[in-house]
């Protein structure tokens, strides 16, 4: 099977449906719990779940700084909502003591749009996804509230970027596994190919 190995941050989330979407995109997916599995990979995707439950198991699961190591060095890296929060830099209304992986020149806000019951869905004009808008649904999703001058918006709702890039990390506010459209894991996985990083 060709394409490059993309993991998936199996610890909490939408593993299953992300695996499926990069399959669908030219990926192989392979879930990822072990610094091991980790090395192994081309990129990674932190899927949507809880952030500051995803951070402490990170900890307890030794992944946490082997993981800032190869963002800074280069991996590619998607994050979908509280994976989104999970590579920002800082957190407006997070706990003080919420671990994150950093790499993206980004503050974010966590449940930006409000609670649950708050979710919504839309359709969003998203740059580097060709075709017609994404239909994005937004569950206790975090916006960006203030990117530096590296991060380029790819989308928004509203005046609020929901979707960003720099340089080969990516992240969105929405969940695009949910939505059987694999045209934002497609971006992602040209992302790692461009790099360098896929096989």
């Amino acid at each position: 099977m060709s394409g490059p190995r993309i993991g998936v941050l199996a610890l909490q989330g939408d593993v299953r449906e992300h695996a499926r979407a990069l399959a669908a995109a030219g990926a192989r997916p392979v879930e990822v719990r072990r610094v091991a599995e980790l090395d192994e990979v081309d990129g990674l995707v932190l899927p949507g779940g809880e952030s500051t439950t995803i951070g402490r198991l990170l900890r307890v699961f030794a992944l946490l700084e082997p993981l800032r190591e190869r963002v800074l060095a280069g991996l590619p890296v998607f994050g979908s909502c509280a994976g989104m929060i999970l590579l920002a830099r800082d957190v407006v209304d997070g706990r003080p003591d919420q671990p994150l992986v950093g790499g993206l020149d980004m503050v974010v806000r966590r449940n930006a749009f409000g609670r649950q019951v708050d979710s919504f869905e839309a359709d969003l004009d998203v740059v580097g996804v060709p075709g017609p808008p994404v239909h994005a649904v937004f569950i206790r999703a975090p916006w960006v509230e203030k990117a530096g001058d590296t991060v380029e918006v790819l989308a928004r709702v509203a005046e609020a970027p929901v979707a960003v890039r720099q340089g080969s990390l990516l992240a969105t506010a929405f969940h695009p596994e949910l939505t059987g459209d694999f045209r934002v894991h497609r971006l992602f996985v040209d992302i790692v190919r461009s790099s360098g990083s896929g096989r």
